[in-house]
């Protein structure tokens, strides 16, 4: 099995080492001194179930390695449509993109059924942009549950959770998906190929539409946010919007919002990514997470005036950080 992880950062670092680890042929696209440290002394993964180096082939230019059998997109998802010069040398007709992104992905209503398959989610895949240069078809979601961060150049520290939930848009148990996760789990990560990865996807959001712009405009860590009255009743009141417009698309979560709010909150003092891209003037991934989700309810007629308000507020501070 060939592999290119494109955008080799804490966590695609992470899932190409795994993979390395279990004898696939894996190619890490970076750049600058990340790049440079892992050419010259491999990944490094610090993790409680035992540390270990990769020493997979790195590169700056996709060209090096050619097509593929899976592209691992680790890459943030607003820079999706911009990422066509750097994937197209990866792929061949059959090769299969795994986009482990958070939010509402491009690919949602591809194959969905019902009254809204084929529709484009606009906060996402504006224009038709991101599915020109990634076509629905080859996409496999992923969905991340482990909590990875880079410790420096070419070392990353993994905190918790090994689970990467995956599934195909329609809803298929493919050949294509179990062998990736066959290969996954050698390398001694979870991934379990779901029927209907649209449930888990909503799941994940449902504390990335609160917690992550809550985040950045409060300055605040997870415990912080939690133990505040104030802002603990708005998040409650943005997750209790977005479940509304899951069940609207038919979707399940599974987990009470209190359950929710308490897993958070056992979490301590971790700073969103959100929050994380604030400190360090990065972009914020915000319409992937708030926009689509807003547009989402204008589609279904769900009423979400907070989810509004906060997109609101939020937006403005995107916009000013990447000013």
């Amino acid at each position: 099995m060939k592999v290119a992880v494109l955008g080799a950062g804490a966590i695609g670092a992470y899932v190409g080492a795994a993979l390395h680890r279990a004898g696939a042929d894996v190619h890490l696209v970076a750049r600058g001194p990340h790049l440079a440290a892992m050419r010259q002394h491999g990944v490094r993964v610090l993790s409680p179930r035992g540390d270990f180096t990769a020493r997979a082939h790195a590169t700056d230019d996709p060209a090096e390695i050619g097509p593929v059998d899976y592209v691992f997109l680790g890459l943030k998802a607003n820079s999706y449509a911009a990422c066509g010069p750097l994937i197209e040398p990866l792929l061949h007709d059959t090769t299969a993109v795994i986009a482990a992104q958070n939010g509402i992905p491009w690919w949602y209503f591809h194959q969905h059924g019902g009254p809204h398959d084929g529709h484009r989610v606009e906060s996402v895949d504006p224009d038709g942009a991101v599915s020109a240069v990634l076509a629905p078809e080859r996409a496999i979601g992923c969905v991340v549950y482990a909590a990875t961060e880079l410790e420096g150049p070419g070392v990353v520290r993994h905190l918790e959770g090994t689970r990467f939930s995956i599934g195909e848009p329609d809803r298929s148990l493919s050949v294509r998906c179990q062998a990736f996760s066959e290969a996954m789990q050698a390398g001694g990560l979870k991934c379990p190929v779901e029927q209907d990865l649209r449930n888990d996807i909503w799941l994940k959001l449902l504390g990335n539409i609160s917690f992550n712009p809550i985040s950045a405009l409060a300055r605040a860590t997870m415990r912080q946010m939690c133990l505040h009255g104030g802002t603990r009743k708005v998040i409650e009141i943005m997750m209790t919007e977005t479940l509304a417009v899951a069940e609207a698309l038919g979707c399940k979560v599974g987990v009470s919002i209190e359950r929710r709010l308490a897993g958070a909150e056992r979490v301590g003092d971790h700073r969103t990514s959100t929050l994380q891209d604030l400190e360090r003037g990065k972009p914020l991934e915000l319409d992937v997470l708030l926009a689509a989700v807003v547009e989402l309810a204008e589609i279904t007629g769900v009423p979400v005036p907070t989810l509004r308000t906060v997109h609101a507020i939020s937006d403005l501070l995107a916009l000013r950080t990447a000013a």
